[in-house]
């Protein structure tokens, strides 16, 4: 299909392979979880589960039955949970939202997170009711060329596309939306119509006008300003719309007509005619506007709308496509802290922390559940060690670094090179969940004993 991606984001990455292997496929899923419910973490529930799975076969290797690496895995999991609320170093506030989303967007587009991690902020809170932020109430507009910088958060609805009259803006204005065309009624049955001289073809058409004329003129004295077809709007109806002075857009999709709703406040009849008031929406400005070489039609509302637009700028398709993805994680996070603000050390620092109180733990168990607990606090070790690795410092150093360090949450800098005092947040519920999916893969994969699979269909590849 000659599909091209170009992502950091683990969930697309793992939805765009064809996993064969049930075991994989069972990672694949915890991380397709993990997506849907926090979209952030995907990246620590594969490398963590996999890292579990790569420490268990050193483990078989020196002579460890599964059972007891999987009761191992289980204690030193329940201490997991047990020591992680007590990492916890910020609650979030309405204030501090950017610093729990910046670290998300950055993860997928470094150095776009500055400027993007405000108008997310901005948009979910504009569309936030009792507390609570819908991720399907912020939608992204992509439009190609300029760079991110450029990029703005419109409190209301865009459309792609300019109106189709002469007048093109309005303020606080009624909003009349149609979900079907704004034409003439054609009936159910074939019928005849005989005319016999030159009047009747008159007449004919002139009762066709006057209709169309009363319909546009019942809604312009409605006290309605904009038209909203979802279908076909005639050359007719046209006129008579530019002759009340109305604006008219187009939709051809039942999906935009539905959030241009959820923005105004309107309802979509089926019927032509002047819309009661409460089926009518409303807009402090209506106007058409154009960025770049694209025509966009605005309905803005910034003191009450249940819908947030934001209009992304960027050079090329492929980085437009991953802002998108970077905004729906970062809209998602949003979310989660709403529910619960609590937060973690980011960078590595919680797993390292995790990692030594686990390993106390290990010390102190008589049995062979010790050399499993020391393999789950290896695998913890995996998310500094691969931060530093995929930074172009020394692991090994790194790592010694961070065992020597007399910091209070020492974490993998990034910009200085080295160790340093972590001032990258995680949600405590991300990272919980996260851990909670790896930690059940692993040990399903882990209890598996023999894995039957069947020939696919269509006979053997070419």
């Amino acid at each position: 299909l000659e599909k091209m991606y170009v992502t950091s984001d683990c969930a697309t990455i793992l939805k765009e392979l064809e996993v064969e292997h049930p075991a994989a496929k069972l990672l694949q899923m915890a991380s397709q979880k993990q997506e849907e419910e926090c979209g952030d973490g995907t990246n620590l529930v594969v490398t963590f589960a996999g890292e579990l799975l790569r420490q268990s076969k050193q483990l078989m290797a020196m002579g460890l039955h599964v059972s007891e690496v999987i009761a191992g895995y289980q204690v030193a999991a329940d201490k997991l949970f047990e020591f992680l609320p007590e990492l916890v170093v910020k609650t979030t506030t309405k204030d501090t939202l950017h610093e729990v989303v910046a670290p998300v967007l950055g993860a997928k587009q470094y150095g776009t997170h500055e400027q993007l991690a405000p108008l997310v902020v901005e948009a979910g809170l504009c569309v936030m009711q009792n507390g609570k932020i819908s991720p399907s109430a912020v939608r992204v507009v992509k439009l190609l060329g300029s760079n991110v910088g450029e990029s703005q958060m419109i409190p209301g609805y865009v459309a792609l596309r300019g109106v189709e009259t002469l007048e093109t803006s309005a303020e606080k204005c009624k909003i009349a939306v149609f979900a079907c065309g704004i034409e003439a009624s054609s009936t159910e049955a074939k019928g005849t119509v005989l005319m016999k001289t030159a009047d009747d073809l008159k007449n004919y058409n002139r009762s066709e006008e006057r209709k169309m004329e009363e319909i546009i003129q019942g809604i312009a004295e409605s006290g309605v300003k904009v038209v909203v077809s979802g279908g076909t709007v005639s050359e007719m109806a046209m006129h008579f719309i530019d002759r009340y002075k109305l604006i008219c857009l187009k939709l051809g999709s039942k999906w935009e007509l539905r959030r241009l709703c959820q923005s105004t406040g309107a309802t979509a009849l089926v019927r032509l005619g002047p819309p009661t008031p409460d089926e009518m929406g409303f807009a402090e400005e209506v106007k058409q506007v154009t960025i770049g070489s694209r025509v966009l039609t605005m309905f803005v509302n910034p003191n009450e709308t249940k819908l947030a637009t934001l209009l992304l700028r960027a050079s090329t398709l492929s980085v437009l496509q991953d802002l998108e993805r970077a905004v729906d994680d970062g809209v998602h996070a949003l979310q989660q802290a709403c529910r619960d603000g609590r937060c973690v050390p980011g960078a590595g620092s919680a797993e390292f922390q995790l990692s030594k109180k686990i390993l106390e733990i290990a010390d102190l168990s008589p049995g062979l559940d010790q050399y499993s607990i020391r393999s789950f606090c290896k695998a913890l070790e995996i998310v500094p060690r691969t931060l530093a690795e995929t930074a172009g410092l020394d692991a090994p150093k790194t790592m010694a670094d961070l065992n020597c360090s007399t910091l209070e949450n020492p974490g993998i800098d990034l910009e200085s090179g080295g160790v340093g005092s972590s001032n990258v947040l995680d949600l405590l519920n991300t990272k919980t969940t996260a851990f909670r999916l790896a930690i059940d893969a692993a040990l399903t994969v882990l209890r598996i004993d023999q894995i039957i699979m069947s020939k696919r269909a269509g006979g053997p590849k070419q």
